[in-house]
């Protein structure tokens, strides 16, 4: 049942002397909400005029957000003091052509060095860049490249466990054709994988038609996969046992959704507490840890990816062409 009701008008604020417009409504549907999204919440539109938004990363030392532009090749960083500022460039195709429309970096997250970590679509491997956040240099060391001599199809999103250990998502929409009848691809599946800290890969699942975003439970004993297959667009979890992943199940589904919404479950985050908060059509869901859901942030746009906060009062959405921070508290 849905409880309020809140819409937010396009209009323009003014937050530590910049302007930004404020797009979308939030719709609650329990309760539970209240107690993360306040009711005078806004999303702010901090960013725009990017081909497509990605790999939303929150940096809390150095308050800033990095995002990946696919098409672009390119990572971003945005801080409210100067704005957007090119980070990164190359950020995930290091040659001289392609005929791919998504060569650049996808997902984007820090191992416990501090050391940024790409899904680098057009190179097809998960990489670290070599230099530090503070002067950022386009010089990569690879992290994983190929499983039983198959090249990755094109990296998507990415997190570490406790144990340091790499899981990634491998769909195809870093090929050409975007297709799992792509030409270059090498595996006969799409895969979620592991690399593990002597650089061991490991399959953990091949049965997601099209895996996506990644994230980790509190404790890390349970991981949630996101599927962006408009005929199967679900999120599946699963317990971690050692070197598997078993026991898995649909967490939360939108099959039968309103095919006029914009976007499919995409990139995912999950917060100290187990609340999801989840991109897929229409807009930004906030599920609880049973797979409840407890509200929506609907957008226009195709949200792809987001990023809390330290503190979890505040999410950092790409969406689309667009970013924009979501003030919940």
């Amino acid at each position: 049942m849905k409880l309020i009701f809140n819409i937010l008008l396009i209009v323009s604020v003014t937050v530590n002397a910049q302007q930004y417009e404020t797009t979308g409504f939030f719709e609650r549907y329990d309760s539970a909400v209240n107690k993360i999204v306040s009711a005078n919440a806004k999303a702010e539109i901090v960013a725009k005029g990017f081909s497509w938004s990605e790999g939303a990363l929150w940096v809390e030392k150095y308050k800033m957000l990095l995002f990946s532009d696919v098409p672009a090749n390119s990572v971003y960083k945005w801080t409210a003091e100067k704005g957007v500022e090119l980070y990164l460039k190359p950020s995930g195709f290091s040659g001289t052509s392609s005929k791919s429309r998504e060569t650049g970096s996808n997902g984007l997250t820090l191992n416990k060095q501090g050391k940024l970590v790409l899904c680098q679509q057009g190179d097809r491997r998960m990489a670290e860049m070599k230099a530090s956040l503070e002067n950022p240099s386009a010089d990569y060391i690879s992290l994983a490249t190929h499983y039983n001599g198959k090249r990755f199809s094109s990296p998507n999103d990415c997190a570490f466990n406790d144990k340091e250990e790499l899981y990634f998502t491998d769909p195809p929409y870093g090929l050409p054709t975007q297709s799992d009848k792509d030409p270059l691809r090498e595996t006969g599946y799409n895969g979620v994988y592991k690399v593990k800290k002597d650089g061991t890969v490991i399959l953990l699942v091949d049965s997601i038609t099209k895996p996506n975003g990644i994230a980790f439970f509190p404790g890390y004993k349970k991981v949630l996969i996101s599927s962006s297959d408009p005929e199967k667009p679900n999120w599946y979890v699963y317990d971690v046992e050692g070197d598997a992943l078993v026991n898995g199940k649909i967490f939360f589904s939108v099959a039968g959704y309103d095919k006029r919404l914009h976007g499919l479950p995409d990139g995912l985050k999950i917060d100290s507490k187990g609340n999801v908060y989840a991109t897929g059509p229409g807009g930004l869901y906030i599920l609880n840890a049973e797979g409840k859901l407890l509200g929506k942030l609907v957008l226009n746009d195709a949200t792809s990816n987001c990023s809390l906060s330290k503190d979890e009062k505040t999410i950092y959405i790409t969406n689309n062409s667009y970013v924009l921070r979501f003030l919940m508290r």
